[in-house]
Order: C-alpha cells, then sequence, then structure tokens
C-alpha cells in the first residue's frame, strides 16, 4: 500500500514518502534531482508547501512535481537566470518561473542542472542582500 505524505512528518520525510510512493521511473527521476540539488548545494532547506517538495536557500529555488508523463522541476525565478546549456523546455512564455520536464527515459544533463541551481542561489542572495 502507498502511503501518502502526512502533516506530522518533516518535510525531508514527505519527500521521501513521495519518493516511494511513485515507485516507477518518477520516483527515480525524482530522487536523482533531489540529489543533484543537495550535491549544487549541501546547505539546501527541503520544505513541503502546496504539497510538493520545495528546494530553498535565501528564498525558493524550485519545486518537484510529479505527474503521469512527466517530474516538473519548477524554478521560482527561472525567467531571470542565464540557461546556456537550454535545459528549460516548459513555462517559457512566463514572466518570472521556468520549468524542466522530465520524461522516461531522458538523460539529465548533471553538470548543466547543478550549476542552474547554483544560479539560483546566487540569484537569492543578491535578492536577499
Amino acid at each position: 500500500m502507498n502511503k501518502s505524505p502526512t502533516q506530522g512528518e518533516s518535510p525531508a520525510e514527505r519527500i521521501d514518502a513521495r519518493i516511494k510512493e511513485l515507485s516507477d521511473w518518477r520516483g527515480q527521476t525524482l530522487a536523482h534531482v533531489r540529489a543533484l540539488i543537495k550535491q549544487a548545494d549541501p546547505e539546501v532547506v527541503e520544505e513541503w508547501k502546496w504539497n510538493v517538495p520545495v528546494w530553498s536557500h535565501d528564498g525558493i529555488l524550485c519545486t518537484g512535481e510529479s505527474y503521469k508523463s512527466a517530474v516538473k522541476l519548477t524554478f521560482a525565478k527561472g525567467a531571470s537566470l542565464k540557461d546556456p546549456k537550454k535545459l528549460f523546455n516548459s513555462s517559457l512564455e512566463g514572466n518570472v518561473r521556468r520549468a524542466i520536464d522530465f520524461h522516461e527515459g531522458d538523460e539529465i544533463n548533471e553538470e548543466a542542472l547543478k550549476a542552474l541551481i547554483r544560479a539560483a542561489i546566487a540569484l537569492n542572495k543578491s535578492k536577499a542582500g
């Protein structure tokens, strides 16, 4: 039986539960992306908002949503980030957010994703100061 995240759990436990609940390529992708975020920023704060995983550092960096055919990593201030490797492939028309949709079988450009995470942190820090 799948265990949905519940109120009494920590954000990390809720994210663990979501990954386990997905139990297919989406859970594996979400776990992989989560690991890359933590590699890019060992000080990242994991949160649970809007019923999805949220990663923050001096403000929200990104959220990790799961859909039937995609895992979506939405960057809160993605429109303000340089994306030289063209990772953003969703929500491109917005003025603020940008997203990356990962589909089954997609290769993740790990170094480019970590660079994007670091750029989001730098942007948050510049706005926080």
